[in-house]
C-alpha cells in the first residue's frame, strides 16, 4: 500500500481506488476524518464516505482532560457504524496529528484493524483527490472495546520511574518549546505553568517523520533518523509533546512502522508535567517562558 512493509499505513492512491468499499453501509470498512479545526475541515469538505469526528468534542473527556472513557469510546464508534471487526482508515488535518492521536486511542482500546492514510487531509486536498460535502449516514452498530492496553500508554508516575531508570524520552515538540522559549505553539492556549523539557529528553520534532510532501519517510530513513539521536529498538522509549497528539504520531512511527516493541505515549505530556509542583524541569534559556 505504501513504501513501508506494513499494513497500518495506506497510500492515497490505494484509498482512491478503493473508495467504494468505504461508501457502503456494510461495517467491513469505515473511513474516519479526525480534526481539530472541524468547522473549516470536515464540515466544508471531506473524502467521500468519511465519518467526521471533532477532537475537542468527540475524542476526549474535556472535563478531566483525558481519553474517552470506555463507554464513550464504544458509543462514538458504534454511532459511526463501526464494529470490533471493521477495517478503519483514519486521516485528518494538521498533518495527521489528530488522526494519529485517534489511531493511538483506537489501539489503546483494543481495535487492531486500524490504519492511517499517508499524508492525511493536506496531501489529499493538495493533490485534487475526490472530495464531497455530503455527510454519510450509517447504521448504528454495537461496539465492545477489549481494552485498555496499558503497554501503549504511560502516566506521570511511570514517567518518574522511567527517569530513575534512564529510559529514553523523545520530546517531539518544536525546538522553541523544548528549549523553554515558549510554552505552546503560536495560537494554542498555554496549558502548562512552566516551560522547558523533561530532564534528559532527546528532542526530535514530530515533523522529522515526514518527507517534503508530508508523507512518512521510508523505514530506513526513519531508522537512521532515530539512531542518530540514540533512539534504538532495544530499549523502552517514551514519547511526549504538549497534549499527546504530536507524540502519538511519533509513537506511530516508532511502534507501528519501525516495530519498536516497547514504546509508550505520555499523553499527559507537557500540559501535565509542566504544571506539577516539584517535577524536575530543564530549560536551555536563562529566562524560560512564561
Amino acid at each position: 500500500m505504501t513504501d513501508h512493509d506494513s499494513d497500518v499505513l495506506v497510500s492515497p492512491e490505494w484509498l482512491e481506488s478503493n473508495l467504494d468499499r468505504f461508501e457502503s453501509d456494510d461495517p467491513d470498512y469505515r473511513l474516519v476524518e479526525a480534526d481539530r479545526e472541524f468547522e473549516t475541515a470536515y464540515a466544508e469538505s471531506h473524502v467521500p464516505g468519511a465519518v467526521g469526528v471533532d477532537w475537542d468534542d468527540d475524542l476526549q473527556d474535556s472535563l478531566e482532560r483525558d481519553l474517552l472513557k470506555r463507554e464513550a469510546f464504544e458509543e462514538t464508534l458504534g454511532e459511526a457504524g463501526i464494529t470490533e471487526d471493521t477495517t478503519v482508515v483514519l486521516y485528518g488535518d494538521e498533518s495527521n496529528q489528530w488522526a494519529a492521536y485517534t489511531y493511538w486511542q483506537f489501539r489503546y482500546w483494543g481495535h487492531d484493524d486500524v490504519r492511517l492514510l499517508d499524508g492525511g487531509r493536506p496531501y489529499w486536498t493538495d493533490n485534487d483527490l475526490p472530495l464531497t460535502d455530503a455527510v454519510p449516514e450509517y447504521t448504528t452498530r454495537e461496539y465492545d472495546a477489549s481494552g485498555p492496553y496499558g503497554t501503549f500508554r504511560i502516566f506521570r508516575d511511570g514517567v518518574r520511574e522511567a527517569l530513575d531508570q534512564d529510559v529514553p524520552m523523545v520530546d517531539v515538540r518544536s525546538a522553541e518549546e523544548f528549549r523553554g522559549e515558549i510554552v505552546a505553539p503560536e495560537g494554542s492556549a498555554e496549558t502548562a505553568r512552566r516551560a522547558g523539557h523533561i530532564p534528559g529528553a532527546t528532542h526530535v520534532s514530530w515533523t522529522e517523520n515526514y518527507d517534503d510532501e508530508g508523507r512518512f519517510k521510508s523505514a530506513d530513513e526513519l531508522r537512521d533518523l532515530y539512531r542518530e539521536y540514540g533512539v534504538e529498538d532495544d530499549r523502552e522509549v517514551v514519547t511526549y509533546c504538549r497534549i499527546g497528539e504530536r507524540s502519538s504520531l511519533t509513537w506511530f512511527a516508532l511502534h507501528e512502522l519501525l516495530d519498536f516493541e516497547a514504546v509508550r505515549n505520555y499523553d499527559g505530556s507537557w500540559t501535565e508535567w509542566g504544571s506539577l509542583i516539584r517535577a524536575p524541569v530543564e530549560a536551555d534559556v536563562d529566562d524560560p517562558a512564561p
